[in-house]
């Protein structure tokens, strides 16, 4: 008795020492995720990313738009969906853990072609009828860590789809904002050429009365009538790139076409406090960073269940009822069971084990580039981002500049054509032309400032906090 229990004890251990060798617990693979921000040695750990995204906005306006984007996204709507079929599928392994049960009830009748039974006639009945009613169980032994392997894996699985509906919602934020912004500024551009239009109206009135004076010629009028419709033309084109702006915010709202209620560009204030933190924190900052590994621990884990097809699998199977040839007798007498224990090992399987373990350490190498590439690909965005604002910033500053000369510059060529000493109307055209260039590259700065703001915010994994 003893030594039964000694050899039991010692074949238990000895299968727990080669299952640990056949299954391998994830640990983190070295990520090259330090010194990824470009010209930024800064170890302060404080990062924007940490920031709730309504103290990011500060247009009321804004954050309505963003709070029924979150509410309403179609996008996002699937992504929760995503969540729940993820979650159906861990609790499935982790149910692969117990025994399967399954009731049968059924009655056969049954004949058999006496021609085909070598008996004399009458001796064995040829018609039966049988009632059965039986449970069935089969259960398999988790010797090697395949199901838990794979409820591992189905954790990751859950866990990516979480991490991709909250990497959805950081993009959401991203482009109502972004979108939002662009239609204040088609707004602006819209305002300083309408401005446009009026004033050169009033100057082909100047240069009409000018030309019955005879200080200007009619072909200078002609110019002038040109440049307001150079002008109006504009006007088209603007309206056209606001409905489409209107169009993608009710879109990403998931409502239909209708008008949006909005500010202005120069009521936005633009967040100035752009703390990056450290780098390695947008391992557990971003989203689609956290997806990507995720992703690689399933394919990890995925590569642990191809290995376990290469050893014996234990199953225990039982079947037990009820069974008689009359109804009436079915509880009397008529107990039947049986119990299978079996040790299947695979010998030739025409190559699916070596293909199937082959195909799961490709994926999963692929998922750990996809992992290193996202990496990589969010410092850049940081870097870039952070690039963009600095230098619209520098922009603004000297377009500012730009505008005040012009400015002056436009009223003095006025002044000096209405004395027509002096100059003539191109020098007029040629600095009104050059001023409302300035003033809407102008407004490409601020926006580019709001967007860039608002870019470095998602790259640096803000937004679902």
């Amino acid at each position: 008795m003893k030594m039964n229990r000694t050899i039991n004890t010692v074949l238990f251990a000895l299968i727990l020492v080669v299952s640990s060798c056949v299954t391998t617990r994830y640990e983190r693979p070295e990520m090259n995720s330090a010194n990824l921000y470009r010209d930024n040695t800064s170890e302060d750990t404080t990062s924007m990313a940490d920031l709730e995204w309504k103290k990011l906005f500060s247009d009321p306006i804004l954050q309505d738009l963003i709070e029924k984007g979150l509410a309403q996204n179609l996008n996002l709507k699937q992504a929760v969906e995503r969540i729940n079929i993820s979650q159906a599928y861990l609790k499935q392994s982790k149910m692969a853990f117990l025994p399967s049960l399954q009731l049968d009830i059924n009655s056969t009748d049954a004949k058999q072609s006496g021609r085909a039974i070598n008996a004399p006639a009458g001796f064995i009945k040829l018609t039966t009828h049988t009632n059965r009613i039986q449970l069935g169980t089969s259960w398999e032994a988790d010797i090697w860590g395949k199901l838990r392997s794979a409820k591992r894996g189905a954790i990751a699985g859950m866990l990516q789809s979480d991490a991709s509906k909250r990497a959805i919602q950081t993009q959401l934020i991203v482009d109502i904002a972004n979108t939002y912004y662009n239609l204040l500024a088609f707004d602006k551009q819209l305002k300083i050429t309408q401005e446009t239009i009026e004033l050169r109206k009033k100057e082909v009135e100047t240069l009409t009365a000018l030309q019955e004076s005879g200080k200007v010629t009619s072909a200078e009028v002609l110019q002038s009538q040109a440049n307001q419709y150079a002008a109006e033309v504009m006007v088209p084109e603007l309206q056209n790139q606001i409905w489409k702006a209107e169009n993608l915010l009710n879109y990403l709202l998931a409502r239909g076409p209708e008008k949006i209620t909005r500010g202005t560009l120069d009521e936005q204030t633009i967040y100035t406090d752009l703390r990056l933190g450290v780098s390695s924190q947008l391992l557990k900052n971003r989203p689609d960073v956290q997806a990507a590994e995720y992703s690689f621990v399933a394919a990890f884990e995925n590569t642990n269940v191809a290995k376990t097809y290469f050893y014996p699998s234990l199953t225990l199977t039982a079947n037990g009822g009820f069974a008689s040839f009359k109804i009436q007798d079915l509880f009397s007498q008529s107990i039947f069971y049986n119990i299978i224990g079996g040790l299947t090992q695979p010998i030739f399987n025409r190559g699916q084990n070596k293909a199937r373990l082959r195909t799961a350490k490709a994926d999963q190498q692929i998922a750990f580039y996809n992992f290193q590439d996202v990496i990589l690909k969010s410092g850049m965005e940081v870097s870039n981002a952070l690039y963009a604002y600095q230098n619209a910033t520098e922009r603004e500053r000297i377009r500012n500049l730009q505008i005040e000369s012009l400015t002056t510059a436009v009223e003095n060529t006025q002044e000096l054509l209405s004395n027509r000493n002096e100059t003539n109307y191109t020098d007029v055209l040629s600095s009104e032309q050059n001023l409302i260039g300035a003033q809407m590259n102008g407004i490409n700065d601020k926006l580019d400032q709001l967007q860039s703001v608002v870019n470095l915010y998602r790259a640096l994994g803000g937004g679902w906090k």
